[in-house]
């Protein structure tokens, strides 16, 4: 738990820095006194939500009866040696995700031949598997691994290797649930993962963010790239430079889709054409344009 906190507060501080102007604009006083109060804040609303929950989730187990003679003392050394009780209570049950299907391949436009077979992108850019589930934006994924078991899953019964082009997912002393090279390079100091109700969440920074995924692992299923949402993604992280690129690519994916020229092709197009506005002695009827 100490590692994860560690975590936390190294990717925001280094996104404040990457990503804002936070320690540059403002002095250091009152950069370090906005940090504290913050950490105050939450902490304080953090305490009182648990309080709250716990007192709505508060109520007496029942007195288990034990009949005489059933009381067994135990040393030192048979603590040692004893199983450790689980706990009885199961897991809260998690909701069945639909699986990814293939995109219509009869609404496919022009050019786009090499997209058969590939699945259609859920609402963030991703896709969902047996056995785990992914979104993205441009910069980073979000992986979801459930973990199919009736007990309640701790961060110590996992095992959970991350790398800069592999990853593996899954139970200590059992085959790993997802696990393989990575479709393309991460940044191992930005990745992070928790556990939620039974499922192992991550978080991915992609190394090059200015391009989709087409799914996580190779060799599973990919989904068709021109199919994603652009505007999903946060535009305004990026920086001035990675923003324009992403734009321009942006527009001329939307061109591409809809049989339109793309930037590139508007600007030949108008060079060309104040060009011929300057040599109107020029017969340009058997050019050939492309």
């Amino acid at each position: 738990k100490q590692w994860y906190q560690r975590r936390v507060a190294i990717t925001a501080g280094g996104f404040l820095r990457r990503k804002t102007d936070f320690y540059g604009g403002a002095q250091k006083n009152l950069a370090q006194t906005l940090v504290l109060n913050s950490f105050k804040k939450h902490m304080d609303e953090f305490v009182k939500d648990k309080k709250s929950k716990e007192e709505s989730d508060h109520y007496e187990k029942p007195i288990e009866k034990v009949e005489p003679g059933t009381l067994e003392e135990i040393t030192t050394e048979g603590a040692k040696a004893a199983t450790p009780l689980k706990s009885t209570a199961p897991p809260k049950k998690q909701p069945v995700e639909e699986l990814s299907k293939p995109i219509d391949e009869t609404a496919l436009e022009e050019g786009e031949e090499s997209e058969k077979g590939k699945l259609q992108p859920n609402n963030e850019n991703g896709a969902t598997y047996a056995n785990y589930s992914f979104t993205q934006t441009l910069e980073e994924l979000e992986i979801k691994v459930p973990l199919k078991v009736d007990f309640k899953v701790k961060s110590r019964d996992l095992k959970v290797d991350i790398k800069d082009k592999s990853l593996s997912v899954g139970l200590k002393g059992q085959e790993p649930i997802v696990n393989g090279e990575l479709f393309n390079k991460i940044l191992t100091d930005e990745a992070m993962w928790h556990l939620d109700e039974n499922s192992v969440v991550l978080t991915l920074e992609k190394f090059n963010k200015v391009e989709w995924w087409g799914t996580v692992i190779k060799g599973d299923p990919e989904i068709s790239t021109k199919k994603v949402q652009p505007e999903n993604s946060k535009l305004g992280d990026l920086d001035g430079e990675t923003r324009s690129m992403v734009e321009k690519m942006m527009y001329d994916q939307r061109q591409k889709a809809a049989g339109k020229p793309t930037s590139d092709d508007q600007k030949k197009a108008d060079t060309m054409g104040k060009f011929m506005e300057q040599h109107p002695e020029m017969d340009f009827s058997n050019c050939k344009w492309g």
